[in-house]
């Protein structure tokens, strides 16, 4: 894209560990991650969750995966996949009592970091939300250099190693 913003994930509504206060309620479920935390943690290989894309679990995920999942009741596919393919960064709410995240997060991810306040998406055409995105998020590392690149990132947050 021409304006600097690398793609996440599409939002919407859900429950469980997705259930969340949408930014801009009506406007759009399409929202891109905020360019500063990509830029912390790029380069990526693969974002198979590029908001208008074909439907990203089922082509072959190749290289180090960005993955910012659409935010419904589903997200359990995607970190299934993501597990499956061990070379990534995953952003999700920081719903740490759902059933996802203990079979995909605590079992499962090398490192974690809880970030510090909410986030606030980005639309397409580059302005940032004005709501932040209603929950806390956290940034999930699967392979050790993933865990390493949260190790060193200046996100402000809390890092956990999960792994060695």
């Amino acid at each position: 894209m021409g304006d600097g913003l690398v793609p996440g994930a599409a939002m919407s509504k859900g429950k469980g560990m997705t259930g969340h206060q949408h930014p801009n309620r009506g406007l759009s479920v399409e929202w891109f991650t905020p360019p500063h935390i990509l830029k912390a943690l790029g380069p990526f290989d693969t974002d198979p969750c590029l908001p208008g894309s074909a439907n990203g679990l089922y082509p072959q995920w190749v290289g180090r995966i960005w993955l910012n999942p659409p935010y419904d009741r589903n997200i359990g596919w995607w970190l299934e996949r993501m597990v499956r393919h061990r070379n990534g960064i995953a952003l999700i709410f920081a719903r740490t009592e759902t059933n996802n995240f203990f079979e995909f997060v605590w079992e499962q991810a090398d490192a974690l970091i809880f970030l510090r306040g909410r986030l606030h998406f980005y639309r397409a055409n580059g302005t940032r939300a004005s709501g932040n995105a209603g929950a806390p998020s956290v940034l999930i590392a699967y392979g050790k250099h993933n865990a390493d690149v949260l190790r060193r990132c200046t996100i402000p947050g809390k890092f956990i190693q999960l792994r060695s």
